[in-house]
This record gives C-alpha cells, structure tokens and sequence, in this order.
C-alpha cells in the first residue's frame, strides 16, 4: 500500500494498514473513547472507527448475502440515529476541478446522493488498481441511481500537484467522474487520512457512513453502496439530479500515438517496438517510423489470437527477440507474447485477474501476478548468452519477477524448469531497502528494468518509482544494491528532489525507465517527474541531467539543453550506441536524442497497408486550415539540403506590434502543407497552436526513407490571432513560408535548424492592419 508519509506536511498519527483478511476500518488516532456515543463529533474518519469496526468483524461470520445486507443495514440505522452527523468538510473554495462543469458543493450540489470520496495520487500502483472497482460500480449505478464518485487527488510529489499533470492522468486511466486536485491536502488533514488509496462512503446529507482502506475492497464497496442506496432510497433521501459532467477525454490530442509508455529496438532488425498505452496496442515500426504492424487497440480487452482481433490493457514494457515479443500487458496482469512470423498472440504468464501470491513458482499461464511493469531478457547462469529469462518489473507487489523461457538457474537456486513464473527479488513489502539476500530487500513500484549481462557489472538497473531511486540486482547472487537517488532509510519514501549528484546526494522524482548504454559503460534514467533524461556512471555513481529542462511544454528544440519532456516513461539505446529512443509519454512522441551529435528530434509515426494509424477520436479532431488573406506576405526561404531520414527544423520567431497580446480562448496555430508533394507530410504532425510568443514552438519535419522525387516545396502558414492590450481591438493576420527542400543521397551533417522570422517590414504592416481592426 502506498502509505502517506508526513514529510512536508504536518504530522498525522500512524495508522495501521488493513490486512487482507479481516480489513477493519483504520483511522489515525483521534480518542475512540470521545466517540462511542453520540453528541459533539470530530470531522475525522477516527469518529467512524467505535461503530464501523464491530460491523467489520460481524461481517467475518456472517454467511449468506442476506445476513450481510441485514447487518449493513442495522449500521446504517444505528449512524443515522445519532443526534449529530458525523459531516465531512466541505470542498475549500477555489481548488480546480476537472470532469465537471464548475467547482461541486457537497453541501448543494450533492444533496441527496451517497458520495464515494476516492483519495488517491495517481503515481500510486494501489489506486490504479482500485480503478477498475470504481469503473464497475459507476457501470451499475449512475447519479440518477443516487451515486456520485468523486476523486479527491492529493499529492505525494510535486509534480502531481499540476493540474496538467493531473488531467493526463485522467485521460490516460479513463477516469471520468468529477475529481478536485486537494494540492495542499487541506481535506486530506481535516479527515486525517493516512493511505493511498482512502475510500469514504457519504449519506445524502454529507454525512460519513464509511471508510475502506488500501485496495481489494471491491466485495465491501459494492456492498456498502447497494445497502446504503436502498436504506436512504426508503426514506425518500435519495435525490435523481443529474450532476453537471465535462469530460476531459473529449480533448485528446491529434497524434498518432497515445501516452506510449515504453519503447524498445530490435537491433537485428533495426524495428522499434513501442507500447502505446492509451490506445491499448503495440506498434512495430521501421526506423523511419513507418508502421510494420499494429496489434491490438484502440479500446481495451483481453483477447489472443490473430493480429486483428488480439487486444491488451494499458501494455508498458516490452521486448524483442527473433522476432517475438513479449510484453507487460500491465492492467491485464498478464506477460504477452507476439509472434511476428505467424502473426499470434498469445498468454505466457498471469490469468487475466490481480494476483496477491508473493513467491509464485506455477507454470507462467496458472502463476497470478500484478501489474508488470517493465520486461528484459536475459540469461540464466550459463556463460553464454541465451535469453532463457524474461525478467519482469513487478510493480503490484513491489518486487523483480523472472519468467523461465527455457529451463535455467537462477542465482543461489537449483534448475528452474520451463514455464515457471517467480519472484526473483523484493520481499514484497513496499520500502527502499537493500540487502545482501535478494528476498530480504524491498523495492517500491519497480517500474524500469535494463540488463547489463557484461563483466563487471553483471546486474539489472531497476528504476524504483516510489523511492526515487535506481537500484541494482546482482546477477552472481541476487544482491540489492543502491546506485542513485533515494535516501539511506528504507522507509522513507519521500527522498526525492531534482538534484545532479553523486549517489544519495543526487536527487530524482519517480523515475519509470533506465537503459543500458554498453558501448560507454553509461545509464540513461527517464526521471520521469522532472522531465529530464538523466545519465549515470555506475563506476562513480555521478547522475547528471543529459536532456530536458523541466518544462513540460512540448518544444522540440534541436539541443539537448533547450529540449522538453512531459513525463517520459521508458527509454532504449540503438543504431550501435548512437541513438537514445524516448518514450516522451506525456507529450505522445517518441523522441530521437543523438548522442554523438547532442541533437533531438522526434520520430514520426505513420501507416501502412492496413496498419492503424490514429486513435478513435483523431479523424474528428483533425484542425481545418483557415484561408490566407490575400494581403499576407509570402516569404521565400533559402533553399535546404536533406537526405532521407534526417529531420528539417523550424524556429518560429515572429513578432507582434507592441501594445498587442495574442487573443485569449482563440489559438494562434502553424500548417504544414506540400502541394504535389503530399508523400513529404506522411506521418507527420501537420498542424499545432502557439500558445505564447515567447516560447513560439519548434516545428520538425523528417525525410521519408523512400522519396519518389528529389526536390519538394514545404510551405508553412501562421496565423496569428492578437489584440491590444486592452482587448479593445482583435485580429487574425497570415504569412506564408517556403522552403525549398533539395534531397540528397549524399550523407552529410544534421541541416541546422531554419528560424522563420518576418522580419520589420512584416510587423509594421501587421501593425497598420491592426489600426484597421473593428473593436472584438
């Protein structure tokens, strides 16, 4: 369970986690005694533990379904009884909300609706898992039915205050009830809750009814619902108002990908293989991105078979190997397997449901298991390298898994026989702890796996989301050891920062990905809350930042330092050590740093065949270009020399009149356009908004592979759209650029990048047009 620990908040009483068997209400610890009987009541779930807690354990001997309903239905009275609620507070004024049409009031919005209040942070692996309950439950009642979920997030690190950040967590798990971003946990410390994830049960009047702590409650939550729906439905509480409801899934963006999460090469081939999470598929891609094969999406499932009707959930890591694929279909707790030959997919590991088993052992299709992470192959104790072993970040149980692909040894165990499925690494207790004995030490939701077979190392890299570290797992003897980031107390969880350093001292903030640089003996780390790609010397244990600047904002500049990232997630080395793949998860790209070069571009992602290209919503999303006025200037650019595969960059650098602004709620946007041409513009990201002129966006255009004629003209139209400053006056001017572009097979330098400015001439014109402009 994630627990809440108190750093850089005021101190909460510990309260002690549920167990798996009896699951008694917690609450921190508020006098029980002041609350056995009725009168003057405490806002915190502590007032609910005298009451709540003998209903727990009568429920442990109750048999039928009737005796429970009977005994949720006795409680029900008994708290409705009292002379005072116990009334939750209500929502501070001025937080943000998101899936609502405004800020919801319990106290007037929520009149007559038993409320389910989800506290969660959506970095933890324990409320992604109570997702699926809350999906269920909405299926069965709605807000007519009297039910309202709402999600109250409540950070543990400082990028998930954002509520940007927040938002992509809402589209990326399909949330969509109402949820309030509780940045300073002000309700959080009024109800004194401890854990991630905290359900809270409200009667119509605001009133608490219950609590449900950590996850695996579903059979409780249904319960408790069902009952309390009915009791207060009797008594006429219950109210069928709609609730004002504004889905943010509704603003995905146009791209062809969707949050991928990871990304990994085929270096025989030289394909990529990436996971694209949101649209629920695995995409094979040429290294010039075209698209080999989709497999699976664009809505979730769990289905084998043919390419074309295959379907995961969410799928994270990957891994190739002779042309079969194996991946972490992570919200179907399953390890997958694409067979590119015959074009199959099957199931090697996991049963479809969360498994609990901390030690398995089964035959991988009989073995549960729990939200696998990342995957890597490798071998077992032969010297020769034969990748027998599938390991596995096992993110549900905090622990490193190993999938036996052929019969092998693992370090310090006798032969291990084909098929099986066990842990390998991590007790299971969620903590950032090392140790000699690998079942000893604990790991918090290891999410990034990378081999490194080699001498001296001979370990795996394990980004460990939770404690902000990269650890290390002896391949000799299956020691656990710390490499970067994190703290020396294996119980604080809360050691994270953004800090360049040496061990302990450097700093990172839920990193999701390492890769293993061979030829430089480096590791690349996607510190994933800092939007930064971070590189490490195992030897010295020195972390420095190689790329991003923190920014989350989506500008692709040609160098490592001016580049951004939005929560990358995974990462992968190819073309001999020369590239590093960036799953830019946030910004649904994968990025191309050259490391020889330091430059960066990104890769587009276009179709083939019958290759799916985009998701359900981007045929509709796709922007029109607005006419040029016939006044626009035209400007005519030197011409550029490319070869196929290198990526052309533009600069936008324009200027507006002094005294004007660019309008608000009316986007500013760039079009890419070819005419005669169009083969130039497959894939690529046609069209995007600027958003402010002082950071105007980089646009990047790659060179097919194959181009069916050696000159092009690539035209870019901006349309700028600003008023003065007082609003008084608003306008939309044009201009248009032209590039020539000469393709060339000769191999030469990267083309420096191409800054489109208007010069003078352009904003004195600009500013006669606006003198012109009829008040907005």
């Amino acid at each position: 369970m994630c627990r809440f620990e108190t750093q850089g908040r005021k101190a909460l009483p510990a309260s002690p986690a549920p167990s798996a068997s009896r699951g008694p209400a917690a609450a921190s610890g508020t006098s029980r005694e002041k609350m056995a009987a009725p009168g003057a009541r405490s806002r915190s779930l502590a007032g609910l533990l005298p009451a709540q807690t003998p209903l727990e354990y009568a429920l442990l001997d109750a048999v039928t379904p009737e005796e429970k309903d009977s005994l949720v239905y006795q409680y029900l009275q008994k708290v409705d009884g009292w002379e005072q609620d116990l009334s939750v507070p209500e929502f501070p004024e001025g937080l943000e909300w998101l899936n609502t049409e405004g800020p919801i009031s319990v106290y007037k919005d929520l009149c007559g609706k038993v409320v389910i209040l989800d506290f969660f942070t959506y970095c933890c692996i324990n409320c992604i898992h109570l997702l699926p309950d809350l999906h269920a439950l909405e299926h069965t009642y709605s807000d007519k039915d009297g039910l309202l979920i709402v999600g109250v997030h409540s950070a543990k690190f400082p990028n998930e205050k954002v509520l940007d950040n927040i938002k992509s967590a809402v589209l990326r798990y399909d949330i969509t009830h109402p949820v309030v971003n509780d940045a300073d946990a002000s309700l959080w410390q009024e109800l004194e809750v401890s854990c991630w994830p905290t359900l809270v049960i409200l009667g119509p009047r605001g009133n608490m009814l219950f609590s449900l702590i950590g996850e695996g409650h579903k059979d409780k939550l249904f319960l408790y619902t069902s009952i309390a729906l009915k009791y207060y439905r009797d008594r006429g509480q219950i109210r069928d108002n709609k609730i004002g409801v504004k889905l943010y899934k509704d603003s995905l963006p146009p791209s062809p990908l969707l949050f991928p999460g990871k990304v990994t090469v085929d270096h025989v081939s030289k394909r990529l293989v990436i996971a694209d999470t949101g649209h629920h598929r695995i995409l094979v891609v040429w290294k010039n991105g075209e698209i080999q094969f989709s497999i699976g999406g664009p809505n979730p499932g769990r289905k084998d078979g043919i390419f074309s009707e295959s379907a995961f959930n969410s799928p994270q890591g990957v891994a190739i190997m002779n042309n079969i694929i194996y991946v972490a279909d992570t919200e179907n707790h399953l390890i997958r397997k694409i067979d590119l030959e015959a074009e199959m997919v099957s199931t090697v590991a996991g049963i479809g449901i969360q498994g609990t088993d901390k030690e398995g052992g089964a035959e991988g299709e009989r073995q549960p298991i729990s939200s696998p992470w990342d995957v890597v192959l490798g071998s077992s104790g032969s010297e020769v390298q034969r990748n027998d072993i599938l390991w596995i970040a096992m993110a549900g149980t905090h622990q490193i898994w190993a999938l036996l692909l052929d019969c092998g040894r693992l370090p310090k165990k006798n032969e291990v026989k084909k098929g099986t499925c066990l842990r390998f690494a991590g007790s299971g207790n969620e903590e950032n702890r090392n140790n000699a004995y690998p079942h000893k030490a604990g790991f918090a939701q290891p999410s990034g796996l990378s081999l490194a077979a080699e001498e001296p190392w001979s370990c795996l890299f394990v980004a460990d989301s939770e404690s902000s570290a990269v650890r290390t797992v002896s391949l000799r003897d299956g020691a656990v050891k710390h490499l970067v980031g994190g703290e020396r107390d294996p119980m604080n969880l809360f050691a994270f920062g953004d800090i360049d350093g040496v061990g302990v001292s450097a700093k990172l903030q839920h990193p999701l990905g390492v890769t293993w640089d061979k030829k430089r003996n480096l590791l690349y780390v996607a510190d994933s809350y800092n939007h930064k790609i971070k590189v490490v010397d195992p030897k010295t244990k020195n972390c420095t930042t190689l790329a991003g600047t923190g920014d989350t904002s989506n500008a692709v500049s040609s160098s490592f330092s001016e580049t951004t990232f939005n929560e990358p997630g995974g990462l992968c080395i190819g073309e001999n050590g020369q590239l590093l793949y960036v799953a830019d998860t946030n910004n649904h790209q994968i990025k191309v740093m050259d490391l020889e070069t330091k430059t960066v571009s990104v890769l587009p992602v276009f179709g083939s065949g019958n290759a799916m290209v985009d998701g359900p919503l981007l045929a509709e999303k796709q922007k029109m270009r607005p006419k040029l006025p016939k006044s626009a200037p035209g400007i005519s650019l030197s011409p550029v020399a490319a070869t196929p595969g290198q990526t052309l960059q533009f600069k936008l650098r324009l200027e507006l009149p002094s005294g004007t602004k660019l309008t608000e709620g009316v986007p500013s946007c760039w079009f890419l356009t070819a005419e005669g041409h169009e083969w130039l513009l497959q894939g690529q990201m046609p069209s995007g908004e600027i958003e402010s002129i002082s950071s105007q966006p980089t646009i990047s255009l790659q060179i097919p592979g194959d181009c069916p004629s050696p000159e092009a003209v690539v035209s870019i139209s901006v349309f700028l759209y600003y008023c003065s400053a007082d609003s008084g006056a608003c306008t939309m001017q044009g201009v248009l650029f032209s590039q020539p572009v000469q393709i060339t097979g000769a191999q030469q330098g990267r083309p420096p990048p191409v800054e489109l400015r208007t010069g003078n001439g352009f904003r004195k014109w600009v500013s006669s047009r606006a003198e012109l402009a009829e008040p907005a």
